[in-house]
């Protein structure tokens, strides 16, 4: 049996980078085809309507539940940032299907024994199905030497990248916390870029954003959030940041969650997200979503706001949840519309080249060409 045929008619595209503003889209199995497959088995009236590639969320914590409830808002693909082992062979397997959201993953992130996030999962290991010392125990590193073996034990496990704590706990005003210092980050940046995986680092601060430039890391996993706008010190990492070609995931929406909007951190965070704009750093859209707040899929679209409140115009928000993080993951099959590309689309009402907020006006979702039925998108 052949696959099925959909031609989505008359409707605006943003094709990843550019806003067409109408356009014939066909989809044939699982990509998105030329002109010219003859008659659809399915026609979809697209006027007054927008075309998206799929969403990809670049910075979210993925358990049971996660994917499915992402998809329903119209994220196809996931960047998860630290999945224990068990739990990502779960994960992975249930990333095959094609009712729940696709799945790439840093694996067990690169952090110092003590250091974050070793009492978050100590607490919610209260909530999970798992023991405690299993949920809270996981491989941590202290010693540049061991490095090139900590690494090879992420390769080993699936990883696809390599995420580091450059964090001390100071930004949430707790005792200080173990973590990576230049010299280890350094060292795990060359280990990781030696196999090939791309480095991302979790920073709070800017004297953590100081260390991960210095260790020459592909990315940052937040915009940090402890400068008041105006300090000197976020126009010189934005302005090193942008020299060395690093993109940041900005996960502003997490930070209005653990603090509230009108809290300065957020204040700072916003500010920062433009200053990095402005300086020319690709920005990534990531909500850091876990099982508490912000929610898989939802907190993406509140993202996507925020970052036009920093400064970004809605195409860009658009394209830092598509075209910009398949880029700087090597994910070459998705975050495009064009022949040949995976059929991972989002079909909204309305204009969201104008209006963000019309992200979330869902009419329609494809992942690898299967339309997800409107009884699962509740």
């Amino acid at each position: 049996m052949r696959p099925l045929r959909t031609l989505i008619r008359d409707v605006r595209v943003f094709d990843g980078f550019r806003t067409i503003p109408r356009a014939d889209v066909q989809i044939d199995g699982d990509r998105i085809s030329g002109p010219g497959f003859g008659g659809p088995d399915l026609l979809i009236d697209g006027t007054g309507r927008t075309l998206l590639p799929g969403l990809i969320d670049a910075h979210t914590h993925t358990f049971d539940g996660s994917l499915a409830h992402a998809l329903t808002y119209g994220v196809t693909t996931e960047l998860d940032m630290f999945c224990l082992p068990s739990n990502l062979a779960r994960q992975r397997k249930l990333a095959e299907r094609d009712d729940v959201a696709d799945l790439r993953s840093a694996g067990v992130l690169a952090t110092a024994p003590g250091g974050h996030p070793t009492a978050v999962m100590t607490a919610m290991a209260a909530t999970m199905d798992e023991p405690s010392d299993a949920v809270g125990r996981f491989d941590t590193i202290e010693d540049p030497a061991q490095a090139g073996e900590f690494v090879a034990a992420r390769l080993a496990e699936g990883s696809d990248y390599l995420k580091i704590v450059i964090d001390d706990g100071s930004s949430s005003g707790t005792s200080p916390t173990p973590t990576i210092g230049r010299e280890l980050a350094t060292a795990l940046v060359d280990a990781g870029r030696a196999v090939g995986l791309r480095t991302v680092a979790h920073v709070a601060t800017a004297r953590d954003t100081a260390i991960a430039l210095d260790a020459g890391v592909d990315g940052l996993a937040h915009v940090w959030s402890d400068k008041v706008p105006g300090h000197p010190d976020n126009a010189e990492l934005a302005h090193r940041a942008a020299t060395q070609g690093v993109f940041v995931i900005s996960t502003l929406v997490y930070i209005e969650s653990l603090v509230g909007a009108d809290n300065p951190r957020s204040t700072n965070a916003a500010y920062v997200a433009k200053a990095l704009h402005r300086a020319g750093v690709p920005l990534l859209a990531g909500t850091d979503a876990n099982p508490y707040a912000p929610l898989h899929g939802d907190g993406l679209h509140r993202e996507l706001e925020l970052l036009t409140r920093a400064g970004l115009t809605p195409p860009q928000a658009l394209a830092a949840t598509t075209s910009a993080p398949a880029r700087h993951f090597g994910l070459p099959d998705r975050g495009r519309i064009a022949p040949g590309l995976r059929a991972d689309l989002v079909l909204v009402e309305g204009d969201p080249t104008q209006d963000i907020t019309t992200t979330r006006e869902i009419a329609a979702i494809w992942r690898r060409g299967e339309r997800l039925s409107r009884t699962s998108m509740g």
